[in-house]
């Protein structure tokens, strides 16, 4: 039986029912056993691939594996229920980790939880003032120069682990890293790129011969059991592990490697802060994380939404941004009292959760099940798994997000001005800071956005055999056409163009059908162009204004000004404006005033 799938586009969900809207609209239209089973098949499929990631994800933040395993547990869990998109997989995201780790070194665990507790809330605010659809304004060369900026940072992150390097200090800027990197090129171990190299030869060739199982789950544990075997076999030979690096001590008890505990609560802002201090809880302590709680903030917002977008391209649905967004926050704003990271909507998740045959979003919340079975019964197992094979992991996570093919193939096609946007917010996610590039770039886009706009917005003079004008123009009037939109950008420049000399012309028509548009900008620029007009009392004729420019200059009591008349078609234009032009004749024989009329060519 066919099923009509859920649009938020056939009308606005009332703000009280976008609390789990996609979940709603599949129980509404009946949920069937065959459904259940689907969805059960796909959430173990892509738990068993996020399980890996989620470990890695936390890792690259500097934070022990098991906070990703509690982030894809509680917000994949509650983001899916609460959600507006039906296939969404929530969890870490590898895009996070150039905001968090910074927070994470310098405000430590305490500042990290608060972090994305605060950007929850502003994400339910975005949710609430219905700001979803907004994100779809981001231009393509931000959000290309951005991630791969983002990737590029990740990769960096990588090098330690891959090649077993002892850093001297950990910087929180891209250049200083790299000189540290290098400065420590001489500590490099020859075991960890051994395993690091195998890990990452398996995930991409692997795929090739079959893809019934995904790599990680392949790579992950072999390098595991090589590496144990190799420590055995060949003196020398040792690879830090999940459970040699990180320690975690839960009531009194030492726990090496992920503890074998589902999420328990906890309050944030007890968790250990800078330095294992105790974190300032007030305006002062938390003033400081308000810059990277809205980076946290808009970052998840558009990841999460331009994933739910491709999941819409992939199962043919169509999800509510709004409701996504406060989902997102409700998740954000409960997962650090799980102990868990900020998350967002996950594409390489959402992807294979559609491909596994997801029908709903009980798939991605079996997803954070299965992943709370693995840690209650897998952690142990877990703790062998090498971090070099993890950070091969993030690597082609990181070479998958880069996109760089598309990348270069946009250098390569698109216009200069574009790519001078997408090279800017790259070098500036890379170089400076991820929200500076977006902003610059945002803000650049914008600039180039009005230069096209006064480009394509004209206004110029019709004649006799101009195909908008019916016919001959009457003496002492003159018709401009004018085309495009009249905003802040292009409306000085097309004003301009209305190069009326006072005493010439008795009546102006302004043919208006071409403006879709206008703002405050382009009203003012049209009442300047008028005043002069309206001083030698030349008549203006408005023909063809419609829609929200007609709403404006109402609003502006335009029809209530005198010299000012509106026409909804060029003839009446015409007839008004030859009328006044006889009056004003007629008047003028009357004052001995013969200077003729003339038509400004």
């Amino acid at each position: 039986m066919a099923r009509t799938r859920y649009s938020s586009a056939a009308r606005p969900i009332p703000l009280r029912e976008l609390p789990a809207a996609a979940l709603r609209a599949v129980l509404r239209e009946g949920y069937s056993a065959a459904d259940l089973k689907s969805d059960v098949l796909a959430g173990f499929v892509v738990g068993i691939v996020a399980l890996p990631l989620a470990m890695a994800l936390a890792i690259g933040v500097g934070v022990p594996p098991q906070h990703g395993l509690y982030t894809a547990i509680v917000a994949g869990f509650v983001v899916a229920a609460l959600g507006g998109s039906r296939t969404q997989v929530t969890g870490p995201t590898a895009a996070f980790i150039v905001i968090l780790a910074p927070l994470y070194t310098k405000f430590g665990m305490a500042g990290l939880l608060i972090s994305g507790l605060l950007a929850g809330v502003i994400l339910i605010a975005m949710g609430v003032f219905r700001l979803g659809r907004l994100i779809q304004f981001i231009p393509h060369p931000v959000t290309t120069g951005f991630t791969a900026g983002i990737a590029t940072v990740i990769a960096t992150l990588q090098i330690k682990d891959l090649f077993g390097l002892t850093l001297a200090s950990n910087p929180d800027h891209y250049f200083e890293r790299v000189a540290v990197l290098f400065q420590a090129r001489g500590t490099a171990s020859l075991s960890e790129p051994i395993i690091s190299g195998l890990t990452l030869g398996v995930l991409v060739f692997f795929p090739r011969i079959t893809r019934r199982l995904p790599a990680p789950l392949v790579a992950l544990p072999l390098a595991a059991v090589i590496a144990l075997a190799l420590s055995h076999l060949v003196p020398g030979f040792e690879v830090a592990t999940i459970a040699s690096r990180f320690h975690t001590t839960i009531g009194g008890t030492v726990f090496d490697g992920i503890p074998q505990l589902p999420p328990l609560p906890l309050i944030p802002w007890l968790s250990p802060g800078p330095v294992g201090q105790e974190f300032d809880l007030s305006f002062e302590g938390i003033r400081p994380l308000l810059a990277g709680a809205f980076a946290i903030a808009m970052l998840g917002a558009i990841e999460s939404l331009l994933s739910a977008v491709v999941a819409d391209g992939m199962a043919r649905t169509k999800h509510d941004p709004d409701a996504e967004l406060i989902s997102l926050g409700i998740g954000n704003v409960l997962v650090p009292f799980f102990g868990g990271i900020p998350a967002t909507g996950a594409i390489a998740r959402t992807a294979t959760n559609i491909k596994a045959g997801a029908r709903s979003p009980i798939a991605a919340m079996v997803h954070a099940l299965v992943i709370l079975a693995a840690v209650m019964v897998l952690a142990p197992l877990l703790g062998h798994l090498p971090m070099a094979s993890l950070a091969a992991l993030l690597l082609l996570v990181a070479w998958n997000m880069s996109e760089a093919k598309h990348f270069l193939h946009t250098i390569r096609v698109a216009p200069k001005s574009d790519v001078a946007v997408l090279l800017t917010c790259y070098g500036l996610t890379v170089g400076v800071d991820m929200v500076i590039g977006v902003s610059v770039g945002v803000v650049l886009a914008a600039f180039l956005f009005m230069r096209r706009m006064a480009e394509v917005t004209s206004a110029h003079l019709a004649d006799g055999n101009s195909p908008v004008v019916p016919g001959p123009i009457p003496p002492g009037v003159a018709v401009y056409e004018i085309s495009g939109p009249l905003f802040f950008g292009a409306a000085q420049k097309a004003m301009a163009a209305l190069e009326i000399v006072a005493g010439e012309t008795r009546a102006v028509v302004l043919l208006m059908q071409g403006v879709h548009a206008m703002d405050a900008t382009g009203l003012v620029a049209l009442e300047s162009a008028l005043e002069p007009l309206r001083a030698h009392k030349c008549l203006a004729v408005l023909s063809g204004v419609h829609g929200q420019p007609q709403t404006l200059l109402r609003k502006a009591h335009f029809d209530e000004r005198e010299h000012v008349v509106f026409a909804s078609s060029v003839p009446e234009a015409l007839a008004a404006a030859s009328m006044h032009v006889g009056v004003s004749a007629v008047a003028a024989e009357r004052t001995g005033d013969h200077t003729d009329p003339e038509i400004v060519r």
